[in-house]
């Protein structure tokens, strides 16, 4: 239970909170909660032959090179799937024709309020990426089969990409 809270940081992107809480067992303690200002949203591209697309980027938060299903930010305030068509292009230079919300997940609900949506993107055609300033991107060509690899080698760790490589390999059995 929530006694007091206050903000002790926030940015364009994040608030932190602290919380003087009443534990389950009645004592007093305290809580930190992270609060974001945008929704998560993640692409699984994938081509009629099985194939998926991922990005390769550093992460300062962790400090390694990471490998993702495309994925961005979007506000509050606008439509995921408007979003998530324009992540697509900008990190891979792809767009679908067919798109599907494969997943709706909270990324790590213990500490922090973000929800994140998944969209599978099918019947691609290949354009020009064209990332933002701030991202130094690679992106690769894998088949889904080896992107499920990636994950269950722990060579994706992201919890988008896990989500949506793993949920877009269970549907695939199924058409």
């Amino acid at each position: 239970q929530k006694v007091a809270s206050r903000t002790v940081y926030e940015n364009a992107w994040i608030e932190v909170q602290h919380h003087d809480v009443i534990n389950p067992s009645g004592g007093e303690g305290i809580y930190g909660q992270v609060n974001f200002k945008n929704l998560a949203i993640g692409v699984v591209p994938l081509d009629a032959d099985g194939n998926t697309y991922l990005v390769g980027q550093h992460r300062l938060p962790i400090d390694e090179y990471s490998w993702e299903i495309p994925e961005g930010g979007c506000p509050m305030n606008e439509d995921p799937l408007s979003r998530a068509k324009r992540e697509l292009l900008e990190e891979t230079g792809l767009r679908a024709e067919k798109w599907t919300q494969i997943s709706k997940i909270h990324t790590s609900n213990s500490v922090c309020n973000e929800t994140g949506y998944i969209f599978l993107a099918e019947e691609l055609t290949e354009g020009t990426a064209e990332p933002e300033e701030t991202e130094d991107l690679v992106v690769r060509k894998v088949s889904l089969e080896e992107a499920f690899a990636m994950v269950m080698n722990d060579e994706i760790t992201d919890s988008l990409s896990i989500a949506g490589i793993l949920k877009t390999r269970e549907l695939r059995k199924f058409v």
